[in-house]
């Protein structure tokens, strides 16, 4: 496999930008993601935010599903598919998919805590949005751009992350242990247009079918109090 893209998403997106018609298919029943969702308990401490807004800053591989999946969650205002841990000058996709810019894929979440709470999206997060035991990759997608990564805004987001992930260790309900790693927050560069709201946009390609939708099914499953069927999109940036 190429060490700058997966081979999936390299066919996706020469299929988007140049022959989108010939890339749908239709799915006659119901697929089976190569990822399959951990149910674990919630955080046993939570981080109490005043404010009306905050915004939390997670990788976990390709971000059209992590994007998606947050998009579905009650109290999320936005969720902006973007690039963080590099340079402002290599946030881009074709540099990013190198591996060589420090960059992971990420989202960006801005949510009311009134209704939901940090410890609340890192659940979503270990539990439905990617797998925490895979160390540079996520499924199809190989490279340190597709990391399981926190990047807190603050002390107190980092603090919470470590705990949850110790806690989540301890319970022995992973494949392995979490290699998620937590890192300095220093920016977050937003992806190209054409990234954004990718699951919603695109529902039927067969990456998304096979890796993604069934990340929503879980969410839908396993979190119905927080999850609401119309999703938050970004639209123009």
């Amino acid at each position: 496999m190429p060490s700058s893209f997966s081979t999936g998403r390299r066919s996706v997106l020469a299929a988007l930008l140049v022959l989108p018609a010939l890339a749908f298919v239709q799915w006659n029943q119901p697929v089976v993601a190569e990822e399959a969702p951990v149910e674990i308990p919630p955080p046993a401490t939570d981080l109490t935010d005043t404010g009306i807004s905050a915004t939390a800053v997670f990788a976990g591989g390709c971000f059209w599903g992590v994007q998606g999946v947050f998009q579905h969650v009650q109290g999320v205002t936005r969720a902006i598919s973007g690039y963080s841990g590099g340079a402002a000058e290599t946030a881009t996709y074709e540099q990013t998919g190198s591996g060589t810019t420090g960059h992971a894929e990420t989202v960006e979440i801005t949510y009311d805590p009134a209704v939901v709470s940090y410890g609340e999206l890192l659940q979503v997060y270990f539990s439905v949005a990617h797998n925490p035991t895979q160390l540079n990759y996520q499924g199809p997608d190989h490279g340190t751009q597709y990391r399981s990564t926190i990047f807190p805004v603050n002390d107190e987001q980092a603090e919470i992350a470590r705990a949850y992930i110790a806690q989540l260790d301890e319970t022995d309900l992973f494949e392995g242990p979490i290699v998620t790693t937590i890192e300095p927050f220093e920016a977050f560069y937003p992806a190209e247009q054409y990234h954004q709201d990718f699951l919603t946009l695109n529902p039927t390609w067969p990456y998304i079918v096979f890796n993604d939708l069934p990340k929503i099914a879980a969410l839908k499953a396993l979190f119905p109090d927080m999850y609401r069927d119309d999703p938050v999109l970004v639209g123009m940036l």
